[in-house]
């Protein structure tokens, strides 16, 4: 599932019930109205809708215990796009159906329904084509092995194309190349870590700027990110800060002690010793964060108050 926390509602004191119930196996918070009001739940104090827009764009997941029309007409009007919206699942009060209702695949609904379902002992009610064909859907590959979908609208037609028994055209790569086939859909996988070193009070345009041409340079993605790495002495550096939740990553802070014992050869620099307590910071902050089996992909390159480096994490897939 995306980012955020998962949050049900339920509207009679045995839908309340079951909603704590699975609140307490999958995480998550629960709201009630005031009857259902109880030590372990938060009060449901507007119209379900008005609820379901404060939550939707900040939850990872929503559950309505409740009639599937309730949900419907709670969610209907905040639905954006599958790679925007929240998984959002149904489940009725004695926890015998499960039904995904919104993002099955890229927000994780199907597995989550499936999650309920094993809960509950009851059966989760699976819609998707290439579910009840026992085929594998393209997006839900994706989220499961951590990539990010490039070009999202191509998913429709690679997923015919499967129904159909055609071949079709998936690429998996951090590097940005030509389409090898004429509908491509291009999956990312996050395995790149963004080093970086620059000076305090740095710019964020001209750290974004920079940024964005050793990446090109280096013939990679933005999108297969997952972490911009640098010492902790600029933790809060808020151009850094900035960069980092532009493009949808953490940022990930050493100590100069813990850069200093990661093995390898590292480009090293007196002056950055002598103001850091360690001799490179982008490099060796990038192979930190990418863990064990990292590559340095991309060496320090220098701009104006800047430094930056690429590492590659090894990328696992998960069937």
């Amino acid at each position: 599932m995306k980012g955020g926390p998962i949050v049900l509602t339920a509207f009679t004191r045995a839908g309340a019930e079951l909603a704590l119930r699975l609140a307490e196996t999958l995480g998550g918070r629960v709201f009630v109205p005031e009857r259902c009001l109880s030590e372990r739940t938060e009060l449901l104090s507007e119209p379900v809708g008005e609820w379901a827009g404060q939550w939707f764009h900040k939850a990872g997941a929503m559950v309505f215990v409740c009639a599937c029309g309730i949900a419907v007409r709670a969610i209907a009007q905040h639905i954006r796009t599958k790679t925007e919206d929240p998984a959002v699942a149904v489940v009725d009060e004695r926890g015998s159906f499960v039904i995904p209702l919104l993002s099955g695949h890229i927000g994780g609904a199907n597995e989550l329904a499936r999650r309920i379902a094993a809960i509950t002992g009851g059966k989760a009610v699976i819609t998707t084509a290439t579910d009840v064909n026992s085929l594998v859907a393209v997006d839900e590959w994706a989220v499961r092995n951590n990539c990010t979908i490039e070009n999202p609208r191509n998913i429709k037609e690679i997923s015919a194309a499967v129904l159909e028994g055609r071949s079709v055209g998936v690429a998996v790569t951090d590097q940005l190349q030509p389409a090898p086939w004429p509908a491509t859909l291009w999956l990312r996988p996050r395995i790149l870590v963004l080093g970086v070193g620059c000076k305090r009070g740095t710019e964020l345009h001209a750290l974004e700027n920079a940024a964005s041409d050793f990446l090109d340079g280096a013939g990679v993605s933005p999108l297969s990110l997952c972490a911009v790495a640098s010492i902790d002495l600029k933790a809060a550096e808020p151009a850094l800060i900035a960069l980092a939740e532009q493009y949808d990553v953490p940022f990930l802070t050493f100590s100069a002690e813990d850069l200093q014992s990661v093995e390898g050869t590292f480009s090293a620099s007196e002056r950055v010793l002598k103001i850091t307590g360690v001799d490179n910071v982008c490099e060796r902050a990038a192979v930190r964060a990418a863990g064990r089996e990292a590559v340095l992909l991309r060496s320090k390159s220098r701009y104006p108050g800047m430094t930056f480096a690429l590492a590659r994490r090894r990328f696992c897939q998960s069937g």
